[in-house]
């Protein structure tokens, strides 16, 4: 028998080391809060003399929105050569190449530095050289995860863009002048923080952690990046007898184009920069802040707010007056006896005669079914995506995650996709027979008309040696995701859909159709109609993520958007119950696809507006590729929204048509 004592020291050490571990997590969850950034990514200090370098993204232009590499065109190369930084899906879809670059910093330290000389161009460079440089190419510079910012009057007014040009072609001349020289400003702010030592490991294998609460860490982040980029002419005999990183001489940015670097060939380019480090009041936190200011900002509010409350007006008289005309229709159904209602329903025409047609199945019912399933799962991808970025977890730092995490979304939301399917298809056929091919068309309706339109733009890449085309490994990755997560799921979602409890009809349906009456006009036309109310809430804001798609332009107002998002949904459902109730109403019972596409016809009005602004705003786009790959991935996003609109739509009048008919006394 064990002793008393024994047992009570036991229990004590038992509970001393429960303790323990305890204050051990809190202690680290402490330190993971206090160390947690929202948005952007991880906050990095430096102290004086660090050595920190830039990095380079592709070039971008937005004549052609072809991506090119940096190092297509004789740039300096790093010593150590060329390395790839990790990318993301996100990034790799949007053709981003980051690579590392020549270009290194010493933190504290002003300098102005050589990097190199090139060989005598050739005709292909001068050539790519002076086409680049026409087609109004940027540079792309990272340094500290923040894109390097330039200021440049126009018209009296200072306008900031994100990197520099790679040349210059001055009016009324066919010379062309590269920018070989760059004068980088780099704003700092001094940090003071507590620092969390580990000093040991107890017998248990677990860290003892104490915090030095007298120690201070002194450091300085990086808070902003701006560059002036000049072309200045060097003597290439003189300049090649330096190495990289030796001393250059500070220079001004001449104005004269005799002292500024031509481009032709047999001409050697040297390369230089400096380096200023000023002090800065701005935080950490704060330092997106000037990428993230959106010009004409009073404009986009009036204009947006304007536009929302006009819409929320419309649409509530439309909803407040059709309820109480539903409602007064309903109360005089239901309070005349058996005898008056035969005899109304001989005498009157409307929604009620259609009593024995309107859960009659659709023509082309899966296709419906296969639409609304992916309908589903697109607009739960798009709500959950601005929520996330309008709380700050998808922020322009995290490059790539706002593209990564909608296809993390798109994948996993096949189970509500195969679900929603699934569901509909058994209260259409009445039966479940048929779920697994219906999943798998669900499964494959999407991702298979995104794969047709993606390959045709990336043959248009690879023909043009674009960094934005594809690459052959990730389109298996790609599929891999497709096959491995959203297929599975998707079918997971049917089974459940299978499981869950049919949806009774009312009513029920007469075996011979009923006669429609002749309409002066098609039905069709009211229906494309009725998009135009729900393209009222999206037109002004469409704008801005059209400029920030293409003209390479911040867009961050994801708090408007969801609102603008929230009053779409409402709008789409308020319209397609409309026009079901008008068709009803002239005995139409054919009112599944008309509800669908009364709201998902607003993506006609999208694409159209896309249309406008290509030929309005983006006059500058140049080439017939370019233009192809603007209409490819336009149609594209068109097709999603009449999807999502769609669905929404067609699951509110689908719900208001039972709620209506399960209201009316039946026989």
């Amino acid at each position: 028998m064990v002793a008393p004592t024994h047992v009570c020291a036991k229990a004590k050490q038992s509970k001393a080391r429960k303790m323990y571990r305890v204050i051990v997590l809190l202690v680290f969850v402490a330190q993971l809060c206090n160390g947690f950034y929202l948005p952007g990514s991880y906050m990095h200090t430096y102290s004086n003399g660090d050595s920190i370098f830039a990095k380079v993204n592709s070039l971008t232009s937005i004549e052609t929105e072809l991506p090119f590499s940096f190092y297509s065109l004789p740039y300096c190369k790093p010593l150590e050569g060329i390395k790839k930084s990790a990318e993301n899906l996100g990034e790799l879809l949007m053709g981003d190449q980051i690579d590392n670059s020549a270009y290194r910093f010493r933190m504290n330290t002003n300098e102005s530095l050589y990097l190199c000389t090139t060989s005598p161009l050739n005709e292909h460079e001068v050539k790519l050289l002076k086409q680049r440089t026409r087609e109004l190419y940027q540079v792309n510079m990272i340094l500290d995860n923040l894109p390097a910012l330039r200021f440049a009057k126009q018209n009296g007014v200072t306008i900031q863009w994100t990197g520099y040009p790679v040349g210059y072609s001055p009016p009324n001349s066919n010379d062309d002048y590269i920018i070989n020289h760059l004068k980088f400003k780099v704003l700092v702010h001094q940090y003071e923080g507590n620092v969390m030592e580990v000093i040991g490991t107890g017998e248990e294998g677990m860290g003892v952690i104490s915090e030095a609460d007298k120690k201070k860490a002194l450091g300085y982040e990086i808070v902003g990046f701006e560059v002036v980029p000049c072309s200045v002419k060097y003597d290439p005999e003189k300049m090649t007898k330096l190495h990289m990183y030796d001393p250059a001489p500070s220079v001004n940015c001449p104005l004269e184009l005799d002292k500024a670097q031509i481009i032709k060939e047999h001409e050697r380019i040297t390369f230089t920069y400096e380096v200023e480090f000023v002090r800065s009041e701005t935080r950490w936190p704060s330092r997106w802040d000037a990428y993230l200011k959106m010009e004409g900002a009073r404009v986009h509010w009036f204009s947006i707010l304007n536009s929302l409350m006009v819409i929320v007006f419309l649409a509530g008289i439309v909803f407040v007056i059709f309820l109480r005309t539903v409602r007064r229709d309903l109360t005089k159904y239901e309070e005349l006896d058996k005898e008056a209602q035969a005899q109304m329903n001989e005498e009157l025409s409307g929604w009620k005669l259609v009593v024995g047609d309107v859960f009659r199945e659709p023509e082309l019912s899966k296709l419906l079914c296969i639409m609304v399933g992916d309908g589903v799962r697109i607009t739960g991808m798009a709500v959950v995506t601005i929520v996330f970025a309008a709380l700050g977890f998808m922020s322009p730092a995290s490059r790539g995650m706002l593209l990564t995490g909608m296809i993390i979304l798109y994948l996993f939301l096949g189970i509500a996709a195969g679900y929603a399917g699934v569901r509909l298809w058994r209260t259409v056929k009445g039966t479940s027979e048929g779920w697994r091919s219906l999943s798998w068309s669900i499964a494959c309706f999407f991702p298979g008309i995104a794969f047709v339109i993606l390959t045709v733009l990336n043959f248009l890449l690879w023909s043009s040696n674009s960094t934005g085309a594809i690459p052959i490994s990730l389109y298996f990755e790609l599929l891999a995701l497709w096959f491995c997560i959203s297929v599975p799921l998707t079918l997971f979602g049917g089974f459940l859909g299978t499981r869950a409890e049919a949806i009774q009809f009312p009513v029920r349906t007469n075996q011979i159709p009923r006669e429609i009456p002749e309409r002066k006009y098609p039905s069709w036309l009211l229906v494309l109609g009725a998009g135009t109310l729900p393209f009222g809430t999206l037109f002004i804001e469409l704008f801005f993520i059209f400029s920030s798609i293409w003209l390479g332009r911040f867009y961050y107002v994801f708090g408007f958007l969801l609102i603008v998002l929230l009053l779409l949904v409402v709008v789409c459902a308020e319209v397609s119950v409309v026009l079901t109730y008008m068709h009803l109403c002239v005995e139409d019972w054919r009112w599944w696809w008309k509800a669908f596409f009364a709201s998902g016809s607003v993506a006609l009005y999208v694409f159209a507006y896309s249309i406008n602004y290509l030929v309005f705003d983006l006059q500058s786009l140049s080439g017939p590729v370019s233009a192809m790959l603007y209409i490819g991935y336009s149609l594209l996003m068109a097709i999603a929204i009449m999807l999502s609109t769609g669905t929404i739509g067609f699951l509110t009048s689908f719900y208001f048509v039972h709620y209506l008919f399960s209201s009316v006394k039946i026989d």
